[in-house]
């Protein structure tokens, strides 16, 4: 069940859940102002008019870069598989190079902002976490990356921490700040299923609070690591199956081991469709999780971040317990982030 959320951990791995497409923005959605779908993927070349600045997600798999202009319209769009797993701090230049440089002018320099794991510890450079309660960190917070090329000036978004319980986020702060950008008097939660699903508490344009659930890790791991790779199918989705997993993972979240490992017993002894295994694995992880979030969502006003199954299926758990969740489209809000913190720079940013 691959469910990535749109920074891919930012996507920010494996994931909880499968199956299905994605939902769009609604109820003034995060695309809003954001650069769109639809734009072209081919990229400029040299001197391009209206190129403004260059907006960077680098997830932990994957590096997508936004050419933007001066009224923050999306000229082009590039990504590759050159994410921060992949890169020592020496190689990120070269890496934002192979895939921007023939966008830069040859004698001016090009405002970079990048969120996700460039500024983690293993990243680019470190850009220290800000501490919750806080408003998305702006353009204003960002840690100065050591690039030695004159065209660039990358600066690298800081993630959020928590005390208590300790926890912390890089990437999906970004995404919060457009959901926000969306709709500035939003209070509830924002869900951002991934590898590691962040649940966000929102009030008063800050985030007050959240908590990560490694759901999307687990699922990785049992079906592809434990016995459970012998019963489990690598794609396909049961929505009937994730249901009926999912009340039982809600209801009796202390049984999970035994109920993991009747999921091999029932492919043994009755021959259980690896397809229904995979949706049943699914939900029993999803269902534990929601029973543990359960002070996040219930009775709030929830807004998911996220693009695929992984978001058709959160909605369709949340929507089992009688919420209402809307899904945002996990590019469009990172795009509307990252234009956020570059706007709230200019305002008064040094």
């Amino acid at each position: 069940m691959a469910h990535g959320n749109g920074h891919d951990g930012s996507a920010k791995g494996g994931s909880a859940t499968g199956g299905g497409g994605n939902g769009g923005g609604s109820k003034g959605g995060a695309a809003q102002g954001a650069a769109a779908p639809g734009v072209s993927e081919g990229w400029p070349g040299l001197d391009w008019p209206g190129l403004d600045w260059i907006g960077v997600d680098w997830g932990t798999s994957h590096l997508r870069a936004w050419a933007i202009d001066g009224e923050g319209r999306v000229l082009s769009r590039r990504d590759s598989a050159a994410g921060m797993g992949t890169l020592a701090p020496e190689g990120f230049e070269g890496a934002l190079l192979d895939l921007i440089g023939d966008a830069l002018p040859a004698s001016a320099r090009v405002p970079v902002l990048c969120c996700g794991m460039a500024g983690s510890r293993q990243g680019w450079a470190e850009a220290p976490y800000m501490a919750v309660p806080c408003a998305p960190p702006s353009a204003a917070q960002a840690a100065r990356a050591p690039a030695r090329d004159p065209r660039l000036d990358v600066r690298l978004l800081p993630g959020l921490k928590q005390a208590r319980p300790p926890d912390v986020m890089r990437g999906e702060e970004t995404q919060i700040a457009g959901a926000l950008a969306a709709e500035p008097r939003f209070d509830g939660v924002i869900c951002l299923p991934g590898t590691h699903t962040k649940w966000a508490q929102v009030s008063a344009g800050e985030v007050v609070s959240f908590r990560t659930f490694l759901t999307g890790e687990l699922f990785a791991l049992l079906a592809g690591r434990s016995v459970l790779r012998h019963t489990v199918a690598a794609e396909g989705w049961d929505g009937a199956a994730f249901a009926e997993a999912l009340a039982e993972g809600m209801a009796h979240p202390a049984r999970l081991g035994a109920d993991l490992f009747g999921l091999r017993a029932a492919a043994l002894l009755e021959g259980l469709d690896p397809v229904v295994a995979r949706a049943r694995l699914s939900g029993l992880l999803v269902g534990m999780e929601l029973a543990a979030a359960r002070p996040y969502w219930l009775g709030q006003d929830v807004a998911i971040v996220g693009r695929g199954g992984g978001a058709r299926a959160y909605a369709q758990a949340l929507q089992a317990q009688g919420a209402a969740p809307r899904t945002l489209d996990a590019e469009a809000v990172t795009l509307a982030g990252l234009a956020a913190a570059r706007l709230g720079a200019r305002a008064g940013a040094p």
